[in-house]
């Protein structure tokens, strides 16, 4: 061991002990070289995650980007399938126009009017109500501006097409006619 004058000032200290260094470096090198090979294994295997993770998410993009192309492509499959019925039953009131029974033909429109309306509205259409309410430019367009005594000014006298929504969206506004002054 090599000594110099500051080993010896400290031996000198009052409950020094000097340490004895044992050299072991085969079985530190192995304890190292196990500790890399053990964090190698786990950098393979957080690698083999992230591939799997990528992969999966790739997958779920693929089929997310398909089913919102057969959302998009087949969405009205349902109302398709509803309404088909009622051409079924405007192509046989058609028929029945060849005979001279006006009263049967038009009932039979009715009919097949109402089912159509009920389908449609099954979907979420909706009807908007404007004859005798106050004119609402949120709901309603106005054609024309007319005089009447039976109602008052600002109010819709008459309806020329009716408005629609579609659930909470106005699809088409009703075309009126608004009392004047």
């Amino acid at each position: 061991m090599i000594e110099n004058d500051e080993d010896k000032d400290l031996e000198d200290q009052e409950g020094f002990e000097p340490l004895e260094v044992v050299s072991e470096e085969g079985d530190e090198l192995s304890c190292l070289e196990a500790a890399l090979a053990e964090k190698t294994a786990e950098a393979a295997d957080n690698y083999e995650k992230f591939l799997r993770a990528t992969a999966d998410l790739n997958n779920v993009r693929k089929r997310l980007e398909k089913e919102k192309s057969d959302y998009i492509a087949y969405g009205n499959e349902g109302l398709m399938k509803q309404l088909l019925s009622v051409v079924d039953n405007l192509e046989r009131a058609l028929e029945h126009a060849d005979t001279d029974n006006t009263d049967s033909l038009r009932e039979g429109l009715t009919l097949v009017s109402a089912q159509l309306i009920s389908t449609l509205e099954s979907f979420g259409l909706r009807a908007i109500e404007a004859e005798g309410l106050p004119f609402d430019p949120n709901r309603h367009e106005a054609i024309s501006h007319d005089d009447s005594e039976g109602h008052e000014p600002g109010f819709v006298i008459k309806v020329f097409q009716k408005g629609y929504f579609f659930k909470d969206r106005l699809l088409r506004p009703s075309m009126v006619s608004v009392a004047k002054n």
